[in-house]
């Protein structure tokens, strides 16, 4: 079965090697046919903590690290503004 890929930006670093990623999907609403955004927060990896706030990142599904913890850094996509 293949990995999940997620991508979204970097809105918090949480301790060492890690960050919170938030990541919005567009969805059509059942009754009024309406595309409405929803949003989901995962907490990824960064072996290397080379991340920052605002940044765009891709994450890879992985065995989990911790309890909430089970992605990993996969590339930076774009960084942030300093």
């Amino acid at each position: 079965m293949p990995k999940r890929q997620i991508t979204g930006t970097v809105i918090k670093k949480a301790g060492d090697k890690t960050a919170t990623v938030l990541v919005e999907r567009r969805v059509l609403h059942p009754r009024y046919h309406k595309t409405v955004k929803r949003f989901k927060k995962y907490l990824i990896h960064d072996e290397k903590n080379d991340i920052n706030v605002g940044d765009t990142v891709t994450a890879i599904e992985c065995r989990p690290l911790s309890k909430t913890k089970s992605f990993r850094l996969l590339e930076i996509v774009k960084r942030g503004e300093v």
